[in-house]
């Protein structure tokens, strides 16, 4: 059984360290704990991890965030996955730091790569981890903020909320969503 997990952030040494990088941050973290190496390919650098008979291809894409749709759905086609083993994990303001939030489908909560991801597929229903990055910026100043850098109590914290993540995405694969979100949405 095949899965692809779409970590989403902005390639570029510029965006490396940003909130709106926390995709990307969090198939970075899963790949360093599993040996994973990427690879430069079409729309995306692609890692393939297996785990208890279950083929993950992690996607980030190079497509920047804002055009993902088209990384996501090369990618669904290339390894011919159905949208339903589709996770893809993003950035999100209206959780409080840290917060890790799996869903089976729902709205895209204003997130531009979430927007271009459901009408590239024609469905928004396809599951996705949500990190909550909080929502400490200014009125106006959102761009700033989620393009923004981690804050030193932030980067301390991030490595187990990054690890924890990594968890759902196995899970998902191994479990199916609605058991993970049992497991761990409450934490």
């Amino acid at each position: 059984m095949k899965f692809l997990i779409a970590g989403l952030g902005n390639i570029g040494p510029e965006y490396q360290n940003t909130r709106h990088n926390a995709g990307f941050m969090v198939l970075d973290a899963l790949a360093i704990s599993a040996g994973i190496e990427f690879e430069d390919k079409r729309f995306a650098f692609v890692g393939k991890y297996g785990i208890k008979g279950r083929s993950l291809i992690l996607i980030k894409p190079s497509t920047f965030v804002n055009l993902s749709g088209i990384a996501v759905l090369h990618w669904l086609k290339k390894e011919k996955i159905p949208d339903e083993n589709l996770l893809v994990v993003l950035d999100d303001i209206a959780l409080p730091f840290g917060t890790l939030r799996l869903r089976p489908g729902g709205g895209d909560g204003g997130h531009n790569g979430l927007i271009n991801i459901s009408q590239v597929l024609g469905t928004k229903q396809y599951s996705r981890l949500r990190f909550g990055i909080g929502d400490g910026y200014p009125r106006g100043r959102q761009v700033n903020y989620v393009l923004g850098t981690w804050t030193g109590e932030e980067e301390k914290l991030l490595p187990e909320r990054l690890t924890i993540a990594g968890d759902i995405i196995k899970s998902f694969a191994l479990m199916g969503v609605e058991k993970t979100m049992n497991r761990y949405n409450k934490k």
